[in-house]
């Protein structure tokens, strides 16, 4: 059998949850955003990466999270995960979304993962960890999602404990994901709920404190559909 390939030598903490995000290349992901940041293809790509980094770097603080896992095939997206923490599995398999998280899952069981798996999408940039770990706690092992601020996407499946996660990311998640068991919890996460597809969505985490000062891109002054949004920091 062949297994997930990685170079990364990711930070193991002492949570309970192994975390999968997969991750689109830059060449084509966040398509929407298109000119958001300037025009240029180089600042789009730099803008996903920055809320890529974000995400991950929550996720990675997070107390009940035990490992970070990223899949996918963007050299650049890999490189900068793995400098951040995570685990870089770069040979992702086709068959969409759901066949790159489940990858990601086997490569965390090849490292010894823990009893939970989970799936959280890439493009939370506002992500504090505090409600991540919040989630987590209040889900207590059951299999369990977070719906997007609209309700009608996941942000993040949990698994339960010693169980599989059985991912149904695409369009209806939350519909998908509640049809087949899991429970829907709602609480005080808006960062987790906040998902970024559109100039408007960037303006609701900007409103979160995206980006925050420390953020490694400098967008200090974005355009969102013309108007300026300034960042403090």
């Amino acid at each position: 059998m062949k297994h997930p390939s990685s170079q990364s030598r990711p930070i193991k903490n002492r949570g309970q949850v192994d975390l999968v995000i997969p991750v689109k290349s830059l060449s084509i992901a966040k398509s929407r955003l298109r000119g958001t940041a300037g025009g240029r293809s180089h600042a789009d790509e730099e803008l996903v990466l920055t809320m890529v980094n974000a995400t991950v770097t929550a996720a990675i603080r997070s107390h009940a999270v035990a490992a970070v896992v990223v899949v996918t095939p963007d050299p650049i997206i890999a490189s900068s995960v793995e400098s951040l923490g995570a685990r870089a599995v770069t040979d992702e398999p086709s068959g969409g979304v759901n066949a790159a998280i489940m990858h990601g899952v086997c490569a965390a069981r090849d490292d010894g993962g823990g009893p939970i798996t989970g799936a959280l999408l890439a493009d939370l940039p506002a992500l504090r960890h505090h409600e991540l770990t919040s989630f987590i706690a209040a889900a207590a092992g059951r299999r369990a999602f977070c719906a997007d601020r609209h309700g009608s996407g996941t942000t993040l499946l949990l698994s339960a404990c010693g169980e599989e996660l059985r991912p149904s990311f695409g369009a209806g998640s939350a519909l998908a994901h509640r049809e087949s068991g899991a429970v829907s919890l709602t609480g005080e996460w808006p960062s987790l709920r906040a998902d970024v597809d559109t100039v408007h969505d960037l303006c609701v985490v900007a409103g979160l404190g995206w980006p925050r000062p420390d953020e490694s891109m400098d967008p200090h002054q974005m355009r969102f559909a013309g108007t300026s949004v300034h960042t403090t920091g």
